[in-house]
């Protein structure tokens, strides 16, 4: 129910507890029969009393067949016309419609009611405590197979006195009033962004919107600049049905001016079943339409070759080194045995890869948020992957060794045709390809923030091909070599220098650690980071000293070793997030703290708005920073008088940020956006910054006033 009309009810209501005895009940005009409709005037009380405002309502009741108009008809009709001449002590009366209904014939879609549909009503009181006279001429178009303006003439007096209510007519005006949209507090609904799109000749829209609980047949109306009419939605829904996104193609006659729908004003109503919702939006930067085969297979291939990108970001060059040594390790081997480690280990990445998929679709089905590297603001994460690290480090240490038992080494050999069992199998390559990927996964490099912003937003199916072509895509070296041997004897031969080679490998991992270990102590108390820091430590001074013992007291150490790494794991869930520590980096940039709904204001006072989204997990943030941001002129340009640098850190979860990256079609950063007067929708810059693209958007976003 509208808060006013709720009130006025309930105010009335309260009346007729101090009225006394005597007749109650409300001010009605009789029924007037028109063709295929009748209607009436209905007040919830039968005076006056202390109120200022009446609620009331026309009531209207259609033949089977037969149906009226919303406030936006759609492709044909009119809504109801009402002129209150000749009324006396009346204000400016209102008139709200319910939720519409949207109704196709033979290729028209028209939107409204049939049956029956009271219009809630707010009559002013001009002077209270003095009785209303009401009059009320209406014009109400009823269409079935024939259109008819149904004409209707209403007189109702109100006197003075109390206002007694009837709870029959009440409870009707309430019923439809609870139908009107409001902002979806009450009914659990929300309006996200809206986009232009290319789809059609004249253009579209996508819309979003999420539900508390899941949509169960949603339609979505949409009224803009007259002119403008827009085709049924075409709707999908993904997140256990509690996200929803509309698609909908604008019609435009052809002989009307094409004007683009980028920051047009838009009325959206979204209803579904009972529960609805009315937002005002604004319509955002032209997105690409849903893609045709065509534009699946550039799809794939911007994944395919973000994907091969990603081997060669800052975010992987911490496991470079496993990458090297799977090669190199296999050098003194047979070519089969050269061809299945490396195959073993792209199928290691895929495999990755197509875990993190079913993730993201179990995660989106769930209805929680998903994104790229998010498992790296889970400190049991982090302390697990730096265990695996140093246990790799380690091993390359030559601190112990993993052989395989023999008879899973004899079954390996007979099952890759070698003559003779192996001592290595292939977990090893498949490991350090999957291990290798999940490191990879803290920062998007260019082109993998483009194809994952695409299958996030998407269903099941996309989301898994998406993923196997960024995986495809960075096992493609390792393929490349196994399918063309020759390009195996390229590798060095075998030798003393690989002692050394993997030592500095294994030193290069302990970096790994220790970098894994700086971003824990961000999310976790300064105590726990240590706590974790020195069970690492041990973990690798109970295996050195390991060596140095007999059977019985190797494995007693392995044991030891276990223990220590086990709790360097679980040692993070001791400790209460909400104690640690963020250490505020120096800079020459007044950062403020990140609010999304700062900036419509900021830009307003016109001011230009730098957004960075970091996380100190992020190596590509850091490389933006070091190389770009921190430095001049991008750094005097972000200090200038009428700049504001928005920082959100989602080093530690952030659902506002998370929301704010999926408005924009990203679930990975980095991500930088600029706003101002020349640009209130936002500039979104590319991953990788560069001086002049910083320093254009920020030219661009002052617009008239550079």
């Amino acid at each position: 129910m509208r808060p006013g009309l709720a009130f006025l009810t309930a105010a009335a209501l309260g009346l007729a507890a101090f009225a006394g005895p005597g007749a109650a009940g409300a001010a009605e005009t009789p029924w007037q029969p028109a063709k295929g409709a009748s209607a009436r005037l209905v007040t919830a009380v039968d005076g006056t009393g202390t109120l200022s405002e009446i609620p009331a309502g026309l009531h209207i009741r259609l033949e089977p067949h037969w149906k009226t108009y919303w406030r936006s008809p759609g492709d044909a009709g009119l809504p109801p016309a009402l002129d209150w001449t000749g009324s006396e002590n009346l204000g400016a009366a209102t008139l709200a419609y319910p939720a519409p209904h949207r109704f196709q014939l033979f290729g028209l879609e028209t939107y409204g009611y049939e049956t029956e549909v009271v219009f809630p009503l707010t009559l002013p009181v001009a002077q209270p405590g003095q009785p209303q006279h009401l009059a009320l001429a209406a014009t109400v178009l009823v269409c079935s197979d024939i259109c008819i303006p149904a004409n209707f003439s209403f007189t109702l007096d109100l006197p003075a006195g109390a206002a007694a209510p009837d709870p029959a007519a009440a409870n009707l005006i309430d019923r439809y009033a609870n139908a009107v949209p409001g902002d979806g507090s009450a009914a659990g609904l929300t309006i996200g962004p809206v986009a232009a799109t290319t789809a059609g000749p004249n253009g579209g829209l996508r819309i979003e919107a999420t539900a508390r609980e899941p949509f169960d047949a949603p339609d979505l109306f949409v009224e803009g600049a007259p002119g403008d009419a827009f085709a049924a939605p075409r709707i999908t829904t993904s997140e256990g049905g509690r996200r929803l996104v509309a698609e909908i193609d604008r019609i435009q006659a052809a002989a009307d001016p094409p004007v683009a729908l980028t920051g047009s004003p838009l009325t959206l109503t979204l209803v579904d079943g009972p529960r609805s919702v009315e937002a005002r939006a604004t319509v955002g930067p032209a997105v690409a339409a849903a893609p045709d085969a065509a534009a699946w297979l550039s799809i794939l291939g911007v994944a395919l070759l973000g994907g091969l990108i990603l081997n060669l970001m800052p975010c992987v060059l911490p496991v470079l080194s496993l990458k090297l040594l799977s090669i190199v390790g296999v050098g003194g081997r047979t070519p089969r045995w050269q061809r299945l480690g490396l195959l073993a280990t792209a199928a290691g990445i895929l495999a990755s890869f197509l875990v993190l998929a079913a993730g993201a679709v179990g995660l989106k089905a769930a209805g929680a948020s998903v994104g790229w590297g998010l498992q790296f603001q889970e400190p049991v994460f982090l302390a697990a992957m730096a265990v695996i690290v140093t246990l790799f480090g380690c091993n390359l240490l030559g601190l112990f060794e993993v052989v395989l038992p023999h008879r899973a080494m004899d079954a390996a050999a007979r099952a890759s045709g070698a003559g003779r069992p192996e001592k290595h199998g292939l977990a090893g390559p498949f490991l350090t390809g999957a291990f290798a990927t999940l490191l990879a996964t803290p920062c998007s490099a260019p082109f993998v923030g483009t194809a994952l912003g695409f299958a996030l937003s998407r269903g099941p199916a996309e989301i898994g091909a998406i993923f196997a072509a960024l995986g495809l895509g960075m096992a493609l070296p390792y393929l490349l070599i196994a399918a063309v041997p020759g390009l195996a004897r390229l590798l060095p031969r075998p030798g003393r220098w690989m002692v050394w080679v993997k030592a500095v490998l294994g030193l290069a991992l302990f970096g790994t650690a220790a970098w894994l270990l700086s971003v824990l102590a961000v999310q976790v108390p300064p105590a726990a980071a240590t706590t974790v820091a020195a069970a690492l430590a041990a973990m690798a001074l109970v295996l050195w000293l390991r060596r140095r013992g007999g059977v019985a007291i190797q494995r007693l150490h392995t044991a030891a070793a276990m223990v220590l790494a086990l709790a360097a794991v679980l040692l993070p869930l001791r400790f209460d997030r909400s104690d640690a520590v963020t250490p505020q980096a120096a800079s020459t940039i007044p950062w403020a703290r990140f609010d999304r709904a700062a900036i419509p204001g900021l830009v307003r006072e016109g001011k230009v708005v730098f957004v960075d989204v970091t996380a100190d997990w992020c190596l590509t943030c850091k490389v933006n920073k070091l190389l770009v941001i921190d430095r001049d002129p991008v750094a005097a340009a972000l200090g200038e008088a009428g700049v504001a640098p928005l920082l959100a850190d989602w080093t530690s979860p952030d659902p506002a940020i998370a929301d704010y990256l999926a408005a924009h079609g990203r679930y990975g950063i980095p991500f930088n956006a600029v706003y101002g007067p020349g640009a209130p929708d936002g500039i979104l810059l590319p991953e990788l910054l560069s001086t002049e693209a910083v320093l254009d958007a920020l030219k661009q976003a002052r617009g008239a006033s550079s």
